[in-house]
């Protein structure tokens, strides 16, 4: 991933939520994010509840669970993790 595609990205996400995130936060957070995670759905459940702590923005059960279909449906590639973060933050 580029890194004006990651400033683009945090630029995006912080002018859609309104709210003002971190790039270190961010790192900070990838840095506990293994490949297993998407493997795992407790702890796909926990980096989804994190993330919204982040943002500040609240993501109901039923969002978690579309999120998590969708990572165990699709994997979680560098396109589908833009459509993931466009579902977790359109509710």
């Amino acid at each position: 991933m580029s890194r004006d595609f990651s400033k683009d990205a945090l630029k995006a996400i912080n002018k859609k939520t309104g709210k003002n995130i971190s790039e270190s936060a961010i790192k900070k957070l990838a840095g506990t994010v293994k490949p297993s995670t998407t493997q795992n759905e407790a702890q796909l459940r926990q980096l989804i509840k994190q993330v919204s702590a982040m943002a500040k923005v609240p993501v109901s059960e039923s969002t978690v669970q579309e999120i998590v279909n969708a990572v165990k449906k699709g994997g979680a590639g560098t396109g589908s993790m833009e459509s993931l973060m466009k579902m977790m933050l359109k509710k």
